[in-house]
């Protein structure tokens, strides 16, 4: 062969492999970036999570109107949860190991997201977490953007304690983030030297509310703190309306209701009672005002916005900068990436604190109107620094209090009976 033909040769054959590189890298950056939204779709959680996978769905539209991420659309793919543990624990694998989804949108109780946490930490992957909870929790692979302890629970009790009066009733679902709750909540009342005059618990998902009603009856305390999580509210203020406990006999303050779950509640029985939450509707800045109108032009008038829906939506978009930030979708590098990421939510500004992955946020209390909306009649005035572990004990304490719920459970994160 003389040197000419042989160049020639080397040329094409050099020339083909850069025609397949070039290809190849138009495909790869053409590819959607895929992401996992798993939430309860069906279930005793519904009430909440669907709502929240409207938020997540908004976010990526936006962002995917304005030309998605590295020039690459985010595509989401939809599980559900069906308010079942083992069942989150089983669509959380699939996502990774099958839809090779590089981050995942959701859960809502504790007891979802402690069975899939170790899912996560098993292949290094990242869940973004959306509600507030209990606390006594830091994870590399989850990103917490609800409300940590400090962000909702204790400033509720010690608003609770200089405006409402100082004998608590406590009352929960039967899993961890209840429990937790009423333990940090009873440490700050000993400390406060206020009183706990019950606590009760029914089972999640459960209607059979006549026990706690009695109980309320029978100690008159001057607050109710509801842990109570889905459709079982519905029974509880029906059977509080009921015995003749209305709101401002006994006002009852709640840490899982909002606007969303107001609307499955007759105004007759909420009206005058309040919620905790970092997010109200009725902020008044024109972040929130374009969000709600956004979200009510993509799902209908009717629709409201709540905290664990707003939470859902500016999660999106941390995540979102923190891809761009990163150059790539490889989810190790996100997780590095997304530590300090800051954003202008429809709340306020919003940042994760690098060392423990929990956001800043700031604190309000509301109190439900006749439209189904908050007054806000508290706020914090600035972010809030997130402590997932209240000092109240040492870190060595609250984890040994948590071993002792799930083992006490059968290897659980909830009360495993039945009605």
């Amino acid at each position: 062969m003389n040197k000419k033909i042989f160049f020639l040769l080397v040329a094409f054959a050099l020339g083909l492999t850069i025609y397949f590189l070039t290809h190849l890298q138009i495909q790869l950056s053409q590819k959607p970036i895929k992401v996992g939204i798993l939430h309860s779709l069906t279930g005793t959680m519904a009430i909440s999570e669907k709502s929240v996978v409207d938020a997540t769905l908004l976010a990526i539209e936006e962002i995917n109107e304005k030309g998605g991420i590295l020039g690459r659309k985010i595509q989401p793919i939809i599980v559900d949860g069906e308010s079942d543990w083992n069942t989150f624990a089983k669509q959380a694998e699939n996502l990774i190991t099958q839809k090779q989804v590089v981050t995942v949108f959701g859960c809502w109780t504790s007891a979802s997201r402690k069975t899939v946490k170790p899912i996560f930490e098993k292949y290094n992957h990242l869940l973004i977490y959306p509600v507030q909870y209990e606390g006594l929790e830091e994870s590399p692979n989850i990103v917490y953007t609800g409300a940590a302890p400090n962000q909702q629970i204790i400033p509720a009790v010690k608003w609770s304690f200089d405006n409402l009066g100082k004998r608590f009733f406590l009352v929960g679902s039967d899993y961890i983030f209840p429990r937790t709750a009423n333990a940090i909540i009873k440490d700050q009342v000993t400390a406060l030297q206020g009183e706990i005059l019950g606590e009760e618990y029914i089972l999640l998902g459960s209607n059979k509310v006549e026990k706690v009603i009695k109980k309320i009856l029978q100690t008159q305390p001057n607050v109710i703190l509801n842990t109570i999580n889905g459709d079982s509210n519905i029974a509880f203020f029906k059977a509080l309306r009921k015995a003749g406990i209305s709101s401002d006999i006994i006002p009852t303050i709640s840490f899982s209701i909002a606007e969303e779950e107001l609307k499955s509640l007759p105004n007759k029985d909420v009206v005058g009672d309040y919620a905790v939450w970092n997010y109200f509707q009725n902020i008044n800045n024109i972040k929130n005002l374009e969000f709600i109108q956004n979200f009510k032009k993509k799902y209908g008038e009717n629709r409201v916005t709540s905290d664990p829906i707003e939470a859902g939506y500016f999660g999106v978009y941390l995540w979102a900068q923190a891809v761009k930030d990163a150059g790539t979708d490889e989810v190790n590098t996100i997780r590095e990436y997304i530590k300090d990421q800051s954003f202008k939510a429809p709340g306020g500004v919003v940042y994760i604190d690098a060392n423990n992955q929990h956001t800043w946020k700031t604190v309000r209390v509301g109190k439900i109107q006749s439209d189904g909306q908050f007054k806000i009649v508290w706020n914090s005035g600035k972010p809030i620094r997130p402590v997932p572990y209240p000092i109240s004990r040492s870190k060595a304490d609250w984890e040994l209090f948590i071993k002792s719920l799930y083992q006490g459970w059968n290897q659980n994160w909830s009360n495993p009976h039945t009605d």
